[in-house]
């Protein structure tokens, strides 16, 4: 059986930048008109992986980490100092106009609408760029504006919408071609609660149903749960994991949270069980190493009158943080699949 050829794939992408070192004071600025010295910084380092058909991809990564450069590679907006990479079988720094027709890039904190025309008109501007069919237009422009309900706001002007308002409108202009590749980076930055879980819904409604392929950075984990079952995490320019978001937690994870409320107030020395994390007279919330789990549960049962009891896994975004930690103290760094 053939194997799945990738949508986007990157075999050793690495782009370094080079600046000038400066020498101080008047006699290093005159140095430097005849003899420079450059500093090399490298903000990916031997980047590897492939996404399929249909996959949404969480890539993770602190700021300065090498995130939006990667992205930035994959769409053809910077070249790569050396390695290859793949967009549905397009170089992507080649600027293929089929390729160009093909995918799509959203960046939450960079504006692609006209800031001076109403939402509509931008929409149009779109349309004309893509050369898509007036008929599909109506229909695409309808449907994706009622699903993130902003019908009523088409004919606003852009700057007078509100951030999420305008967040969504960019996304209607993302998907104006219906692209096969969707890159979002932070998406859903600086929109309240209501606005995130909107824009969450939709993009997962959307990848179901037109199996369009997505790679998304966020810093709100809430949009990497809901969306990715798959993450990859870069740090420092390198790529040190990738495989299923569960497997973060079991992998990178050494406790678990356990919580008791009790029937009645209660003393005891809660620290001989496990880190407490929040105290209260009838109930408590610790931290439990994973392999005492059964016998702690087993004690307070034991000891005290427990009238509700929980273990839950650590947030992922406390485990991700305990990762980067992990990494830096020179931790395995291999990728997982």
């Amino acid at each position: 059986m053939n194997q799945e050829k990738p949508v986007v794939s990157a075999e050793g992408l690495t782009k370094a930048f080079r600046t000038y070192k400066k020498a101080p004071g008047i006699f290093g600025a005159i140095r430097g008109l005849f003899k420079r010295e450059y500093s090399e910084t490298r903000a990916v380092d031997g980047v590897s992986f492939s996404i399929n058909s249909g996959e949404c991809v969480g890539f993770l990564g602190p700021n300065g980490a090498g995130k939006t450069t990667v992205m930035k590679m994959l769409t053809g907006l910077v070249q790569p100092t050396s390695g290859e990479a793949s967009v549905l079988g397009y170089r992507p720094w080649d600027r293929n106009d089929a390729m160009k027709r093909q995918f799509a890039l959203l960046m939450g904190q960079k504006n692609a609408l006209w800031w001076d025309l109403p939402a509509r008109e931008s929409l149009e501007l779109n349309r004309a760029i893509y050369e898509v069919d007036r008929g599909r237009f109506e229909k695409v422009v309808s449907e994706l504006s009622e699903l993130l309900e902003v019908e009523g706001k088409l004919d606003v002007m852009v700057r007078e919408l509100s951030l999420g308002e305008r967040m969504k409108m960019e996304l209607i202009a993302a998907l104006i071609h219906s692209p096969k590749v969707l890159f979002l980076d932070e998406p859903t930055i600086g929109l309240d609660v209501t606005s995130q879980q909107r824009v969450r819904d939709f993009l997962k409604r959307y990848n179901r149903e037109s199996g369009v392929t997505m790679m998304l950075t966020s810093h709100y984990m809430g949009d990497i749960e809901e969306l990715c079952q798959r993450v990859m995490i870069i740090n420092q320019g390198r790529l040190f994991f990738d495989g299923p978001l569960s497997t973060i937690v079991d992998r990178f994870s050494g406790y678990k949270v356990l919580q008791l409320r009790f029937s009645r107030e209660v003393e005891g020395r809660f620290d001989l069980m496990g880190e407490v994390l929040e105290a209260g007279e009838m109930h408590v919330r610790m931290r439990v190493d994973r392999s005492r789990v059964a016998d702690v549960c087993r004690e307070a049962l034991a000891v005290f009158p427990v009238s509700d009891l929980a273990v839950q896994e650590p947030s992922v975004e406390e485990v991700i943080r305990q990762l980067f930690v992990f990494e830096e103290r020179g931790g395995d760094s291999n990728s997982e699949s």
